[in-house]
C-alpha cells in the first residue's frame, strides 16, 4: 500500500499472482488480435472487402484509447481482485456474443463495448505490479506478466488464423470466451484481496498530462503503434495476396513471428532493470527499423522470413519498456501513467491501422512501410528528447505531487 506521504509499500510477489496477470494479458492480448489473425474467414463470412473490416480493429483500438484514462479514474478506489475478475468476465460475455453477431454492423458495436476489458485491464495490471515490486524488480516485473501478450502472438495469433481457416472465426470466438472465463476464475483464486493503488484527483491527473516527459513518452507510444500497425493489422491479406502464402504457410508465419516475440520479450525481461528501459526502448525500435527498411524484399517468399525476424523480436519489447520507464517514473501514479501510455497506444493504432486500410485500399501497398518506418523513426527521437528532458532537469519521477495523487 502507499502512505499519504506518498510512500509506495513494496510487497514480495508471489508467482501464483503473476502468473494469472500473464495469463490475463494472454487473454487479452488474443482478444485485440483475433480480428486480424481471422481477418480471411470473417470477410467470406460477412461479405465484406479486408479494407471493410478494418473497421472493426480502428474502432476497437480508438474505443482503448479514450476508455483507458476515463475508466482508470473512475475505478481509481476499487479492489483491483474484484476489477481485473470482472474485466475478464466482461470479456467472456462479449466474445460469445460476438461469435453470433450475423453482419458487421451487428458486430461493430459488440466489438466496441468488448474493447472495455483490455481497456481496463493491461493497465491495470502494469500498475499493479510497478506500485507493489521493488524498485530493483520492478520493470522485471512489469515485463513478465507482459510476457502473456508475447504469448498472445505465439499462440493466439497463428491459432486464430488456422482455426478461421478450419473451423471459421465464430468457433474462434467462442474459444476465447472460454478462455476468459478460466482467466476470471484463475484471477478471483490467485489475487489477493485490498490490493488498491492511491486513486489521484483531477489536479493530480491534470499534473501528469501537463507533465512534458510523460507527454514526450506517449507520443512516441502514439507513433510506433500507429507505424506498426500500417502493416501489421494486414499481414493476413498481404502476405496471402501479396506474397502468395497458402493458409498453412500463413499460420507458421504468424507462429514464427509470435515466438521470436516471446524470446525477446523474455530476453529484455532478464535486462530491463540492468540496462535500463529508456536504452531498451531505442535498442527495440532500432530493430523494427531495420525491418521496415528491409520490407521490400518480404516479397521473396524465402527471405521474408528473416526479414521480419528483428521487429518480431522487438514488437512487444517497446511496448513493455515503456510501460517499465512510465511506472518507474512515478510508481505511486502508476494507474495513471500506464493509463496514459495505453490510451495513446492504442489511439496510435486506430489511426495507424485507418491509414493502412486506406493505402490497402487505394492499391498503395508498396508505401506502406515507409509511413511506418516515419513514424517509428521519429518515436525514436522523441524518446531521447525525453530521456535527455529528465536527465537535464532532474526529473527522476513525474512530482512529488503527482505521484502523491495531489
Amino acid at each position: 500500500m502507499e502512505s499519504s506521504a506518498g510512500v509506495v509499500q513494496q510487497t514480495p510477489l508471489s508467482p501464483k499472482f503473476l502468473n494469472s496477470l500473464l495469463f490475463g494479458n494472454f487473454v487479452i492480448g488474443s482478444g485485440v488480435m483475433v480480428v486480424a489473425g481471422t481477418l480471411r474467414d470473417m470477410a467470406r463470412s460477412l461479405n465484406a472487402a479486408p479494407s471493410d473490416l478494418g473497421v472493426l480493429i480502428s474502432a476497437a483500438s480508438l474505443t482503448i484509447c479514450i476508455a483507458a484514462p476515463v475508466l482508470a479514474a473512475l475505478v481509481g478506489k476499487w479492489d483491483r481482485r474484484h476489477l481485473l475478475t470482472l474485466c475478464m468476465l466482461w470479456y467472456a460475455v462479449l466474445h460469445l456474443a460476438e461469435a453470433f453477431a450475423p453482419s458487421l454492423e451487428t458486430l461493430l458495436p459488440l466489438r466496441v463495448a468488448s474493447m472495455l476489458a483490455p481497456a481496463l485491464f493491461s493497465p491495470q495490471a502494469a500498475a499493479c505490479v510497478g506500485w507493489l515490486a521493488r524498485a530493483d524488480q520492478r520493470g522485471r516485473a512489469v515485463t513478465y506478466v507482459f510476457l502473456g501478450w508475447s504469448a498472445a502472438s505465439v499462440l493466439g495469433m497463428p491459432l486464430s488464423a488456422w482455426a478461421g481457416d478450419r473451423f471459421g472465426w465464430r468457433a474462434t470466438f467462442m474459444a476465447l470466451s472460454l478462455l476468459s472465463l478460466i482467466s476470471a476464475v484463475w484471477l478471483a483464486r490467485a489475487m489477493p484481496s485490498g490490493i488498491r493503488p492511491p486513486p489521484l484527483n483531477l489536479r493530480a491527473w491534470g499534473l501528469l498530462a501537463r507533465n512534458p516527459v510523460l507527454t514526450l513518452c506517449v507520443l512516441a507510444s502514439a507513433l510506433f503503434s500507429g507505424g506498426q500497425f500500417m502493416l501489421l493489422a494486414y499481414f493476413s491479406p498481404f502476405f496471402r495476396d501479396e506474397v502468395g502464402l497458402g493458409p498453412t504457410q500463413l499460420s507458421l508465419l504468424f507462429a514464427w513471428f509470435g515466438i521470436l516475440s516471446f524470446v525477446g520479450n523474455a530476453v529484455a525481461s532478464r535486462y530491463v532493470d540492468r540496462i535500463g528501459a529508456d536504452r531498451v526502448l531505442l535498442m527495440a525500435l532500432g530493430c523494427i527499423a531495420i525491418s521496415l527498411v528491409l520490407w521490400p524484399l518480404t516479397r521473396n517468399p524465402t527471405l521474408l522470413w528473416p526479414v521480419i525476424a528483428p521487429w518480431a523480436l522487438a514488437i512487444f519489447v517497446a511496448n513493455t519498456a515503456q510501460q517499465s520507464r512510465l511506472v518507474g517514473l512515478a510508481p505511486g501514479a502508476a494507474t495513471a501513467t500506464v493509463a496514459f501510455n495505453a490510451s495513446a497506444m492504442y489511439g496510435g493504432q486506430a489511426i495507424g491501422a485507418a491509414w493502412g486500410a486506406l493505402l490497402l485500399a487505394t492499391h498503395h501497398v508498396d508505401q506502406m512501410h515507409w509511413y511506418a518506418l516515419a513514424a517509428v523513426v521519429i518515436a525514436m527521437v522523441l524518446s531521447i528528447v525525453a530521456t535527455a528532458l529528465r536527465h537535464r532537469h532532474g526529473l527522476h519521477a513525474l512530482g512529488p505531487r503527482a505521484a502523491r495523487g495531489g
